[in-house]
């Protein structure tokens, strides 16, 4: 049974990706890079990562979700962040990276706040 599971849906022309679990070094990472990667390779540039059903994240997983963000900017996209978890949101604080992330706590702000 993998850690982190991964729903895609659409609103939109946003992609959005439900994760649930933990989002930790090996396979966590890995599904979340690839679910990125799946949707820039197939012309995708729209995408929120929806938190709010992730009880854990490592650093690893903070890596990973900076990985994805550059990597969906670098291919001329936008990624945002969902319903972060107060352990999350700490997280990204204590490691400066809430000032790199555009983050919501509302879905329908977050799906209009794309370009």
């Amino acid at each position: 049974m993998a850690q982190l599971n991964i729903k895609e849906r659409d609103a939109g022309d946003v992609s959005i990706l439900d994760l649930s679990g933990k989002v930790t070094i090996g396979e966590g990472s890995v599904q979340l890079r690839e679910a990125v990667r799946r949707l820039l390779d197939s012309g995708k540039k729209k995408i929120l990562l929806n938190l709010g059903d992730v009880s854990y994240v490592d650093s690893s997983g903070i890596g990973e979700l900076v990985s994805s963000y550059t990597t969906t900017n670098n291919g001329g996209g936008q990624l945002k962040l969902l319903n972060l978890t107060k352990k999350i949101q700490d997280l990204l604080m204590i490691t400066k990276l809430l000032t790199v992330f555009e983050t919501y706590d509302n879905e329908e702000a977050a799906v209009s706040s794309f370009k």
